[in-house]
């Protein structure tokens, strides 16, 4: 698995619960180390371990937490940048649904040996979608109900999601969008700040 992936899960803890409580993840996950490094790769079973160790800390279900590190991963200020590449997928929520399909090829723009689980978006009529992820560690499609559900309240839309399940690698959530403009979204511009 990629680096960054389990550093963005090692980010979600510090950030949101402390050092301590990642420490004693990683102490549960019997790993040998503390810090993951973000451009280097760790063996496909170390994340399952990770999540597993991270739910039980925390005291919550694990598909609670991955929903919670796919909230994070968009609305952390620490984490600006992804938000900005999600945002680049469209003016209004539905157009950044339609740009879902190409945001493993995005990410592999950004670090060429991220391989994002495959999605699928999937348009059923007015306002309904579904979002099928093909992925092999469980629990993806509740990292982006969390993106989802980030990313309609940035865009300052009201969605209904409902995750669907899994069968095999494939996770499926439904999408009824209700009001593209309920609420007025975040600031976004296209060009980067210098502070």
């Amino acid at each position: 698995m990629h680096g960054l992936i389990n550093r963005a899960i090692q980010c979600f803890v510090t950030d949101s619960y402390g050092s301590d409580k990642w420490v004693e993840a990683t102490r549960l996950a019997d790993l040998d180390f503390v810090e993951f490094e973000a451009m280097l790769m760790y063996d496909d079973e170390i994340t399952p371990r990770v999540l597993d160790a991270v739910s039980q800390v925390l005291n919550r279900p694990r598909d609670d937490v991955m929903e919670d590190i796919g909230t994070y991963l968009v609305s952390h200020p620490n984490v600006e940048a992804l938000r900005r590449l999600l945002r680049f997928g469209g003016v209004t929520f539905v157009e950044f649904l339609h740009s879902l399909d190409d945001l493993p090829d995005r990410a592999r723009l950004a670090v060429a040996d991220l391989n994002l689980p495959r999605i699928e978006l999937h348009d059923h009529g007015p306002s309904r979608f579904s979002l099928i992820c093909n992925s092999p560690v469980a629990g993806y499609g509740h990292v982006m109900m969390g993106i989802l559900r980030a990313m309609a309240d940035d865009y300052g839309a009201l969605a209904l999601l409902d995750y669907q399940g899994r069968d095999k690698r494939v996770e499926t959530i439904s999408i009824s969008l209700i009001e593209t403009e309920f609420a007025e979204g975040r600031v976004f511009d296209l060009g980067a700040r210098a502070l």
